[in-house]
């Protein structure tokens, strides 16, 4: 490892602090946005909008496909979409023309009555997922949070298993990560939690069955609530034999199997369930089945279903219907049919794959000539380079590896040069619309500022 390059902290300040520079004196609209926003917690809509290298965030003006413009009237490819929300590109055709007609058209756009746009979902999502029958959130948070309740009613157990470092949203039961003892405590920074995490949530490092095994031990676990891959701590993959693994396990102790495909839908149509055969018990996903309309869904198999609808003692109608008033819209659901049939279809899964395998390729060709300590994982559509090699393996090795500084400076740079990704990592999803001439785009521009970097 002695001859890799290191970057020199000082050249990076330098070159950190004219990227600022530059990107206040681009953007003078969205500075003004943000100063004048008073009215908001934060200056923003949501807090986490304020994770932005530069000071303040761009201020949105349009966007379609993968393009996006600010407010100053600059254009950018954007390779964050939404951190998935907008995978299938922004505002495509199918979900505007479905969205249009159900708000004029049709009207309703929320009246607490089925559609059978929302049969056609359900039975999609069982091809492609498996998962027998269904039930549609505004989000896979609230998703998340119903499943858990659910499979707590259902197995008398308390408990919930998680990876460290996981992501399902807000969920107040996944912010736990192991602590140096080996013990779950809360993920530092969690904010207001209504108890100890480890008081209803039990933790597991990533691709450690031996982990995964002395939790489940304890006998206390309703279920393991898994992402089959990490994707918000970097994509951390997993290795040989871990999920059947982790299926074994949890049959041999009684634990149902929750996988939330939320972000790791990228994988392929049916997401990495499919893609890799995985068995669970419930399903979640959310996000890029709305094509940008907030939407969400839990599957489960026919026999859980059974389970719960035979219990006469649990209100599933009233106080139990937790996905929410406006869940199940006409509105919502409509997006999702038209998303699921005519923009993240098989055929555009196999672009997207396409698109990310060169941008693979092209990144891994910057860390090798440039002779770079980092990696690059890939996940069907999306893909991440860390600054680690080899590529972590586990939650808290992928958080030790953060580089805040260096993470904002290339991302600060892109920006400054066109291109966005996601502001919490060095994630790059591809849309049915992506082009090869874009990725080449983007490379190209990363490997410019690498090398300005490393000189």
């Amino acid at each position: 490892m002695s001859d890799r390059t290191t970057i020199d902290r000082t050249r990076l300040a330098e070159l950190a602090g004219r990227e600022r520079r530059s990107f206040a004196e681009r953007n003078p609209r969205s500075a003004a946005a943000y100063r004048d926003a008073r009215h908001l917690f934060g200056r923003v809509p949501m807090t986490w909008m304020n994770k932005t290298a530069g000071g303040f965030p761009l201020y949105l003006d349009r966007a379609r496909g993968n393009r996006v413009h600010d407010l100053d009237g600059h254009e950018y490819l954007d390779f964050a979409l939404g951190d998935t929300g907008a995978m299938g590109g922004h505002s495509p055709a199918p979900v505007v023309e479905a969205v249009q007609r159900r708000i004029g058209e049709l009207g309703g756009l929320t009246a607490m009555m089925p559609t059978e746009d929302a049969e056609w979902v359900g039975a999609e999502l069982t091809r492609r997922f498996g998962m027998d029958v269904w039930s549609f959130s505004l989000t896979a948070t609230d998703a998340n949070r119903w499943a858990i309740r659910l499979v707590r009613a259902i197995t008398g157990k308390p408990k919930i298993l998680f990876h460290a470092y996981c992501y399902h949203g807000s969920v107040d039961e996944s912010l736990i990560v192991v602590g140096p003892d080996g013990r779950g405590v809360d993920r530092p920074g969690n904010v207001g939690a209504p108890v100890p995490v480890a008081e209803t949530s039990r933790v597991a490092e990533f691709n450690d069955l031996d982990g995964l095994e002395r939790e489940l031990a304890h006998g206390d676990v309703a279920a393991v609530l898994i992402e089959p891959a990490l994707t918000n701590i970097g994509i951390v993959l997993p290795e040989p034999g871990y999920h059947a693994g982790v299926r074994e396990l949890t049959r041999r102790y009684g634990a149902l199997l929750i996988i939330d495909e939320t972000h790791t839908f990228s994988a392929g149509p049916g997401g990495a369930t499919t893609a890799w055969g995985l068995e669970p018990d419930v399903v979640v996903i959310g996000k890029a089945i709305g094509g940008g309309v907030p939407s969400g869904a839990y599957g489960l198999s026919s026999e859980l279903a059974d389970r719960v609808l035979g219990r006469t003692d649990l209100d599933l109608i009233d106080m139990g219907g937790v996905g929410g008033t406006l869940a199940g819209s006409p509105l919502s659901v409509a997006a999702m049919r038209a998303t699921l049939e005519q923009v993240l279809t098989d055929a555009a899964f196999e672009h997207m794959s396409a698109r990310s395998i060169e941008y693979t390729a092209g990144v891994q060709a910057i860390i090798d000539e440039f002779a770079l300590p980092w990696s690059i994982n890939r996940l069907g559509a999306r893909a991440e380079f860390r600054f680690a090699d080899p590529s972590p393996t586990t939650g808290t090795a992928a958080a030790a590896a953060a580089d805040a500084e260096l993470e904002d400076h290339l991302h600060l740079a892109l920006a400054n040069r066109g291109i966005l990704l996601t502001p919490f990592h060095n994630m790059a999803l591809m849309s049915p619309v992506t082009t090869a001439a874009d990725v080449s785009t983007h490379v190209e521009t990363l490997r410019a500022v690498v090398a300005e970097l490393v000189g």
